[in-house]
């Protein structure tokens, strides 16, 4: 338990418990409700969603984000299916079971891959992830790798909550190597889940429906055109001189251009001056040439 925030005296209490009392010993100007339960079952299930729906700041109204720091695939895809229903925005996140590198990624439905649209092969497989787990050994536990990855993850809820900044879609961490790839995913179009697939069209839906914005090429300003000094820019080559300079511009796909053009070559109107052979050899023009 060394990467959680259990202190000794809080000894019997659930993760919830425990997670409520030490954050409002932090802040206790924070709003906190606690539910201690399995999301996967289907009671619990509809009890989730409905505090999704109506647990925002003010009651009635959905939640701004949903935050996934769950432990287990089976918690992830319900929550997936929940949010997936609901149309509401989360950001999941987790780290590997060698401890030594994890991830965040933000989903909006319909815009984004779900947790489902390329699940990992535990889920993707229908296997029990509890018959991977070896009886007497448990998944590593490095607080360092746990600590960066819940950084990066409230860093990222920031950015997104009060809109600077890049959010990232997609953000691993290897701790092996200090890498941090980051990449957007697209929704899968044949999701196993249909509400992702739902939530995709009215996406597409809602893009067609915005207005479409036309580009305008603005012209650029010329700056200085005439001045009180009387100077102007005046060019060393002539129009002439910079045609034959240039060659004929290659038929190119649209979006490419060149740099230069080779100028074809143009036939010499000076004649040919040829000087006749003498049958003179080297020698003897270097004599003549010492006695001049």
């Amino acid at each position: 338990m060394n990467r959680l925030f259990f202190q000794p005296h809080q000894a019997g209490l659930s993760k919830v418990q425990a997670a409520e009392y030490t954050l409002r010993n932090i802040n206790p100007d924070v709003l906190f409700e606690v539910h201690n339960y399995n999301i996967t079952t289907v009671e619990n299930f509809q009890h989730f969603m409905d505090r999704i729906s109506n647990g925002g700041l003010e009651e009635g109204k959905p939640v701004d984000l949903v935050l996934s720091c769950v432990d287990n695939f089976e918690a992830r895809m319900a929550i997936n299916t929940a949010c997936n229903e609901l149309g509401q925005t989360w950001m999941e996140s987790g780290v590997s079971e060698n401890a030594v590198s994890g991830h965040i990624q933000l989903i909006i439905p319909g815009e984004s891959a779900c947790f489902a649209c390329a699940p990992p092969l535990v889920v993707a497989a229908n296997i029990d992830e509890k018959t991977l787990k070896r009886e007497g050994v448990c998944a590593a536990s490095l607080p360092t790798t746990m600590g960066v990855v819940a950084g990066i993850l409230v860093q990222n809820v920031l950015k997104f909550l009060l809109n600077f900044g890049t959010v990232s879609f997609y953000l691993g961490y290897n701790a092996m190597q200090d890498f941090f790839p980051t990449m957007s995913m697209k929704p899968n179009p044949q999701c196993d889940d249909r509400n992702c697939r739902k939530q995709q069209e009215e996406y597409k839906k809602k893009v067609a429906a915005l207005p479409k914005q036309e580009a305008v090429q603005e012209e650029e300003e010329i700056i200085h055109e005439d001045n009180e000094w009387g100077i102007e820019l005046v060019s060393e080559v002539s129009e002439e001189e910079l045609k034959n300079s240039s060659g004929p511009v290659p038929d190119l796909p649209e979006g490419i251009t060149v740099a230069y053009t080779i100028p074809e070559k143009q036939e010499d109107s000076v004649a040919e001056v040829t000087v006749e052979d003498s049958g003179e050899s080297l020698e003897d023009l270097m004599a003549k040439m010492k006695n001049m």
